[in-house]
């Protein structure tokens, strides 16, 4: 069991540094303050539907915006 929940967090951590390497700093840093921390929450915890949320956009809207912040969906 602990095993297995070593292997999910290295899994998580490695997916939080492909999305911080990957995001475009500085269109998130050119968002106005809502946008900017949902997309930094994304980068870091990757819960697009919270997310979202945090925006007060649909998960479709904010897709978009996370396509235009270069942030990948990581498996």
């Amino acid at each position: 069991m602990e095993e297995l929940l070593r292997k999910w967090e290295e899994e998580d951590r490695e997916a939080r540094e492909i999305r911080r390497r990957e995001a475009d700093w500085d269109f998130i840093s050119s968002q106005p303050p809502r946008l900017r921390i949902a997309l930094e929450f994304y980068v870091e915890t990757g819960d697009l539907h919270l997310a979202a949320r945090m925006a007060g956009m649909t998960v479709d809207e904010f897709n978009e915006l996370r396509i235009k912040a270069r942030i990948p969906i990581v498996l």
